[in-house]
């Protein structure tokens, strides 16, 4: 079973401008209201793909009753604890011609009981289990937690993913991930670089590799994703060719498409082809790609190759 984990779930509330004109009365073509955080988008996007999978994570009020109605409309299998106090966040995403703004709130805190019972949860998962954690974590939880849960889960065989930032990622290294995912910007941040090239990619995508992580994946926007494997290959796949309608959720996806791909296939070259199907796939649509626009985009997508 695949199990993802969103500690801060939100509605995101997507406007679609002609233009973003800040200080100005703006009006938008279209609206939409989908249940956002990155572990969601991975267990969607999974959905879609006919990955069984349950997303955990915490939810507190009226807005956390939205969120697990729009997961389950979408056929998405949820688990959530539910908070007594406080009312998950509300972000709102503004496409202005081919830019997102984006305005994120703080999510509400998270109580030591409720901790323990998505502890409890993690602590049932068995040999075999993939483990997603993906995504920002409240101020009370602190920057370790990630670190934390996967320190419990050694003894086990988890297959662990993780998508965070900055020290909440660096503290799960020394437990080593399958997986980490970081787009180009994020990888520069963690070493004071600016990433641009495929080049550079591999060079500091090697550098966590060193780190512990098992597997970096690099997502360069419309330069496309580098691969650095556990194999010592360096995997590069050239982008789709699409408009790109909207980016959010487009990371979450390639992370969904390259589970699957390395689940059907146990190969890395494939893992990546499909992850960037699916990545284009939610990139040039106004929602999280489908399971067959996933599939399309990568019989025509170039297979990923082997550049070190």
């Amino acid at each position: 079973m695949i199990y993802t984990v969103t500690c801060n779930p939100s509605l995101d509330y997507r406007m679609e401008l002609e233009q973003l004109r800040i200080g100005k009365t703006n009006r938008a073509r279209r609206t939409g209201v989908l249940a956002g955080g990155k572990g969601l988008n991975v267990s969607a996007v999974l959905h879609e793909l006919g990955q069984d999978n349950t997303a955990l994570g915490f939810v507190a009020g009226f807005v956390g009753d939205e969120i697990r109605l729009c997961m389950e409309r979408q056929g998405c299998r949820c688990a959530f604890v539910q908070l007594t106090e406080g009312c998950s966040r509300i972000n709102v995403k503004l496409q202005g011609g081919e830019t997102t703004t984006e305005l994120n709130a703080p999510g509400p805190e998270i109580t030591v009981d409720a901790r323990q019972s998505l502890e409890q949860q993690l602590d049932a998962l068995q040999d075999g289990d993939v483990l997603v954690l993906a995504g920002s974590v409240p101020d009370s939880m602190g920057q370790t937690v990630y670190s934390d849960w996967l320190a419990k889960m050694e003894k086990k065989k988890i297959l662990s993913v993780v998508d965070a930032f900055g020290e909440q990622l660096i503290h799960t290294l020394a437990h080593h991930p399958f997986l980490i995912k970081p787009n180009h910007h994020e990888l520069g941040a963690l070493f004071g670089v600016s990433v641009t090239t495929r080049e550079q990619a591999a060079v500091y995508g090697r550098k966590l590799l060193e780190q512990g992580a098992q597997n970096v994946l690099v997502s360069m926007s419309g330069k496309g994703a580098v691969l650095c494997a556990a194999d010592g290959n360096v995997y590069y796949q050239a982008p789709a060719k699409g408009t790109v309608v909207h980016a959010v959720g487009a990371g979450d996806s390639m992370i969904a498409g390259f589970l699957t791909g390395w689940l059907e296939t146990k190969t890395y070259q494939s893992a990546l082809h499909l992850g960037a199907a699916a990545g284009a796939a939610t990139a040039f649509s106004s929602s999280l790609g489908k399971g067959t626009e996933i599939r399309a985009i990568a019989k025509t997508l170039e297979f990923s190759e082997i550049i070190e």
